[in-house]
């Protein structure tokens, strides 16, 4: 059975990532990992298959990650037991339409930029708890969904800041298998606390999200005795180059150095040419990151063992209005090379 120390739940027989799946659209085709993602479209609109809008778009997106990933498992729909699914439209609207054609049991879930981490952590507790033997987690983001519902619609032109941050149009599915299973291993879990510093500028998400990234890792490193150094990377999602010199400037002044941090925002772009500002993010940018490059790098023996901390700002569209702070989460899952 699982235990608990501190913040963190320890898998004495860890659950495993046995299959996965990375969805992404033009901006992400044109990127470094753009090689490594099972899906990825000119039409980012998908008009060509009937869409109207792109909150359609995103869920058709959402259900391309999680097809091709129980593809890849030789899954049926039918036999996944549970669906761990969100994203950043209001009331996760394309999670529940990805769900309305999918029609397995589904949780909600909403976590910002570190839904993915969120997901991914719930389906591995199910399954190590025997509570589901095949769990599927999913996450998605959209550019022009997001920039319509938190910022302004993209016809205004409004003016992009350099601490701004691309949200990426992307999606990534894992099923989770119980212990015994051939995969990559969950090893622990370390769900995140809010932090809030009071940073109100929506346009710097990295600097708002940094706080709960730190806060996080250092709870993680408390519980188990480890330090950076034992990892052959640290993963942080979507901090972008802003919060990423943030992030690594805090945990050298906590005795704490990370030589070995990659941030997912700005591993999916080329940054400085993409014309992204500070990078990306958005709640597919980990997902797809973690699914077309970091699961695979640990099932290829690029990697042995890796944290995965995704960081979500948790405003909505009415708080950042009313002057609001943001407050910040991040979630982090530790990974073992595959079994």
């Amino acid at each position: 059975m699982p235990a608990r120390k501190k913040d963190t739940l320890f898998f004495d027989r860890p659950p495993v990532v046995a299959a996965w799946a990375a969805a992404g659209g033009k901006k992400e085709s044109e990127g470094p990992l753009s090689s490594q993602f099972d899906f990825l479209t000119q039409d980012g609109g998908f008009s060509a298959q009937g869409c109207t809008d792109w909150e359609q778009a995103e869920s058709l997106l959402q259900q391309q990650a999680a097809g091709l990933c129980l593809r890849k498992a030789g899954v049926a729909r039918k036999d996944v037991q549970l669906t761990f699914a969100g994203d950043l439209q209001a009331q996760c609207t394309a999670s529940n339409y990805t769900m309305r054609t999918l029609g397995t049991p589904f949780a909600g879930v909403y976590g910002a930029c570190s839904t993915m981490a969120e997901t991914l952590a719930l389906a591995a507790c199910f399954a190590a708890c025997g509570l589901a033997q095949q769990t599927l987690a999913l996450t998605s983001s959209h550019f022009c969904t997001a920039e319509r519902q938190f910022r302004t619609p993209l016809p205004y032109g409004a003016k992009r800041t350099p601490t701004a941050q691309w949200t990426a149009t992307a999606a990534g599915a894992c099923l989770v298998r119980a212990p015994g299973a051939a995969g990559v291993p969950v090893l622990s879990v370390t769900f995140g606390r809010v932090q809030d510093y009071a940073v109100r500028d929506i346009n710097n998400m990295g600097a708002a999200m940094m706080p709960a990234a730190a806060d996080t890792l250092l709870r993680y490193f408390d519980a188990t005795g480890a330090s950076p150094q034992d990892f052959d990377a640290i993963f942080t999602g979507d901090l972008g180059q802003v919060g990423g010199d943030l992030l690594r400037e805090q945990m050298d002044k906590e005795g704490l150095p990370m030589p070995n941090h990659h941030d997912c925002g700005c591993l999916l772009y080329k940054v400085e040419e993409q014309n992204v500002q500070a990078g990306g993010s958005g709640a597919g940018c980990s997902a797809a990151v973690l699914c077309s490059h970091i699961l695979p790098g640990l099932q290829a023996g690029q990697y042995r063992r890796v944290l995965f901390a995704a960081t979500g700002a948790l405003m909505s569209q009415t708080t950042f209005l009313q002057g609001e702070s943001i407050p910040g989460i991040a979630h982090c899952i530790e990974l073992g090379g595959a079994v």
